[in-house]
């Protein structure tokens, strides 16, 4: 062996005698073996993770017909896909720690831990990495998404059987994973919406329009909107019944004005279908007793709960632009549109054929607004500044003005009377003995002689 002196690193000529005049020799081998079967398992994995959640319908449809038992484990993999990724992820990074493990005991073996210094350990990280990324990742996942059906029957068999092995893993970190997922998604207007709030005023000019802030500030509130709080409700839905005959139906048209109107059997709670007019257009000339319901097309329910981001992204893939919303009961509760929903981000939306509508707020001065009693909670909350989690616990299912004072009074208040929330105000302007019809708000003002709800 040749001679070292302990107070030097050694040369690299001395290490390389002294790996083939020892032991090291034979360890060198084995670890050079076991990084390159780790980095063969690591290919194998990261095509079946490209392979397996890119079958196409065709393919799958190969799996069902075959009898092989490989098509049976792929389908059932795929049954989960949340577990199949967390398999593959375990699998993945057991195989990565393996490769660190080996490397540096190698590294250890060969230099010494007195001489492994933080140059060779920086080396030795950038070629195991440069090493797993191209030939662990990169390669196999290009060559596995032009064999699909191969490269996961090749692999189904060893992920079936880690899928079976590693699931008290697997199962943690799931659990964990929906835990924080559900934590995160039941704080809509706290942590994260107060920060998307206060980078929009921090970036906000003195250049930004009006327009521009309304629209910045309806995108960051879009996904904690639901259905029930910007539909029309029922007693506001103009719906057609099933047995108008022709005439009539031409005639409601004409006087309504809308290019789609649901249609209802007996009340509005049965609703039948969604008629659209221009469907009528080549039938305008047929005779009285043209039988125009069978122009009727499926109606599409939703509940009140639905968040509208969810609905919009539904109605762009179903090609639909009208809900019918479906209380708890099955009942109609109300009307939504694919202008609806766009509204609430770019504001108010009118054509050439819409009759300019009475506003749902006149604002009196800068702290002083009168509200008309169906104006939505929603619109009073961004009209007045105040935050939407302050009525939480008031507003209880309500989700407009006029049901909001209800809950408020705990009865059906008359003109002039006062009910203060914080630092807001309200007063009945306008009632009558079954309803709300305006209420005034005053912001930044309380009184002591009116009853606080807070």
């Amino acid at each position: 062996m040749a001679n070292i002196d302990a107070g030097d690193p050694p040369s690299y000529l001395a290490v390389l005698v002294s790996v083939v005049n020892s032991s090291i020799g034979l360890d060198l081998a084995l670890s050079v073996t076991g990084i390159l079967l780790l980095l063969l398992l690591s290919a194998l994995v990261s095509g079946a993770e490209a392979a397996f959640f890119s079958l196409s319908e065709s393919e799958l449809e190969i799996c069902r017909q075959r009898p092989q038992r490989s098509y049976h484990y792929i389908l059932s993999l795929l049954q989960k896909p949340r577990r199949l990724l967390t398999t593959l992820l375990v699998m993945d990074n057991l195989i990565n720690v393996g490769l660190v493990i080996i490397a540096m005991n190698l590294a250890f073996r060969i230099y010494g831990s007195n001489y492994l210094n933080f140059v060779t350990v920086v080396s030795l990280a950038l070629l195991l990495t440069i090493a797993v990324a191209f030939f662990g990742e990169v390669l196999p996942k290009i060559r596995a998404t032009h064999n699909r059906l191969a490269s996961a029957r090749r692999m189904a068999w060893l992920v079936y059987s880690a899928d079976i092995l590693l699931m008290p893993i697997t199962s943690f970190l799931m659990s964990l994973s929906n835990f924080i997922e559900q934590n995160v998604r039941n704080k809509p207007g706290s942590l994260v919406l107060n920060d998307l709030q206060n980078a929009i005023d921090a970036s906000i000019t003195d250049e930004t329009t009006v327009e521009e802030k309304e629209i910045l500030k309806g995108i960051v509130n879009f996904s904690t909107i639901t259905v029930k709080q910007i539909m029309r409700s029922r007693v506001d839905v103009v719906a057609f019944n099933h047995d108008l005959s022709f005439p009539e139906l031409l005639s409601l048209i004409n006087q309504e004005g809308y290019s789609r109107v649901p249609v209802y059997a007996d009340t509005i709670d049965k609703i039948e279908g969604i008629l659209y007019i221009k469907d009528l257009l080549p039938h305008l000339d047929a005779v009285p007793d043209f039988a125009w319901q069978q122009l009727i097309r499926p109606p599409y329910f939703v509940p009140e709960s639905k968040k509208i981001d969810d609905l919009l992204r539904e109605f762009q893939e179903m090609h639909v632009h009208m809900a019918i919303v479906v209380d708890e009961y099955g009942g109609t509760a109300g009307l939504l549109t694919f202008e609806d929903i766009i509204e609430e981000i770019v504001g108010e939306i009118n054509d050439e054929f819409d009759e300019e509508e009475p506003l749902e707020y006149e604002r009196l001065n800068e702290n002083t607004y009168i509200f008309e009693a169906h104006t939505s909670l929603s619109e009073l909350c961004k009209v007045i500044g105040m935050p939407a989690e302050m009525l939480e616990p008031v507003r209880k299912n309500n989700e407009s003005v006029g049901g909001l004072m209800l809950e408020l009074f705990a009865k059906i208040p008359q003109e002039g009377e006062e009910a203060a929330l914080d630092s807001y105000r309200f007063v009945i302007d306008a009632a009558d003995s079954t309803k709300v019809k305006r209420v005034k708000v005053y912001v930044g003002e309380t009184n002591e002689n009116t009853s606080n709800v807070a």
